[in-house]
């Protein structure tokens, strides 16, 4: 036993895994004034799982469905709050553009999410979105949505806020310390770690790609699959800067991707995939990229983005958790008293996990959210 561990082994609450979610969830129970302990089995933060890599998007013009814009918007409000709460910058906004070859769906289903929830957006072809942000090479024939409101996340930046302020809210987390096994005792739960056992009334498990080894339960909804990230050196950094270079999501006809103008680290940003997904098992997911997906990436950087498809910079892994049909997983978890999970963020749960993280916290505090989270109730499944 460590002997920097606290004499305080019963808390009001414990959440496993303290990345991006897990850190917004820490924070909004330690912000209720509960005793709270975050439990991560690796760094705090750190490049394991899914909440490294220096940026996430932001967006609120979600190809996903209507049903998001409302959570985002709620997640703009309280990144803004964590900023004002820390004095860190977190959130850039650049604009963001969803743009796709004829026939793909990304930029019909942004453009009636935007228009769902009044969201202010222009339609651009591929010609415009290439006169307005040079760094952009789209074929005449795509077609686009440009939103001003778009931006990113500094992520590690962001996990590091939501610990540093739940530190001030009285939170204890402990990194490196790896979450076992957990059971129910009738007066809440207990949990073994490889440092000890605590106690609380409740648990929230926000394991990301380990979710499934603490609550198998939810297995099929929490699937691990490995992508990776990309940094390139552009022919010409100004036309990538975020002033002049907007977000994208992309599509075309055989993959799709998304990106980031240059920051915190050298290079142009992005990310490719297709439509088969690797999925892994994340303790031994093989962490180093290979030449084949190097080439991938590359390809489609020359493609769209000819001017950033310079020398390789950076290539680094992260994982993904799927769910069965891609909305994220959140609630109280049938047939327990006192467990709540979040899981199944699809690749794309960081920008609302400032939001999430505060449903979360009402879920485990109240049983239910004010927030509606219907499309990702865990009762659905």
């Amino acid at each position: 036993m460590s002997d920097t561990r606290s004499g305080n082994d019963r808390y009001d609450a414990i959440v496993v895994g303290v990345g991006g979610v897990g850190s917004a969830t820490v924070y909004e129970l330690a912000r209720r004034g509960l005793d709270v302990l975050g439990i991560e089995r690796y760094d705090v933060p750190h490049a394991m799982g899914s909440s490294h890599g220096s940026t996430r998007i932001i967006r609120k013009a979600q190809q996903e469905g209507p049903e998001y814009v409302p959570l985002v918007e709620r997640a703009y409000e309280r990144w803004r709050d964590l900023e004002e709460r820390t004095g860190r910058d977190l959130l850039t906004v650049t604009g963001s553009v969803h743009a796709g070859a004829p026939g793909t769906d990304v930029v019909a289903n942004a453009r009636e999410a935007c228009a769902a929830h009044d969201i202010d957006y222009e339609d651009l072809s591929g010609d415009e979105v290439n006169e307005r942000f040079p760094g952009y090479d789209l074929p005449s024939d795509f077609e686009a949505v440009f939103q001003p409101e778009g931006g990113y996340l500094d992520c590690e930046r962001c996990v590091s806020a939501h610990v540093e302020a739940a530190h001030g809210e009285g939170a204890t987390v402990r990194a490196r310390e790896r979450a076992i096994d957990w059971s129910e005792t009738g007066d809440g739960v207990r949990v073994r770690t490889d440092e000890g056992r605590y106690e609380a009334d409740e648990l929230v498990v926000t394991a990301g790609p380990w979710t499934a080894e603490l609550l198998p339960e939810v297995a099929d909804d929490a699937v691990p699959v490995r992508a990776l990230m990309a940094w390139l050196q552009p022919a010409d950094p100004e036309l990538f800067s975020p002033d002049r270079f907007p977000v994208f999501v992309l599509r075309g006809e055989d993959g799709g991707g998304y990106g980031f103008p240059v920051h915190d680290v050298p290079g142009f940003k992005f990310g490719y995939s297709g439509d088969q997904r690797e999925v892994v098992d994340p303790d031994r997911m093989d962490r180093e990229p290979t030449a084949a997906e190097e080439e991938l990436h590359r390809r489609f950087a020359e493609e769209f983005f000819p001017k950033g498809a310079g020398p390789t910079l950076a290539l680094r892994t992260c994982i993904q958790s799927y769910s069965s049909d891609e909305d994220f997983v959140l609630g109280r978890v049938p047939g327990y008293d006192s467990v709540t999970v979040g899981t199944g963020f699809t690749g794309h749960g960081f920008k609302f996990a400032s939001a999430t993280g505060e449903v979360l916290a009402d879920f485990a505090t109240e049983g239910e959210t004010d927030l509606d989270v219907s499309a990702h109730s865990i009762d659905r499944l």
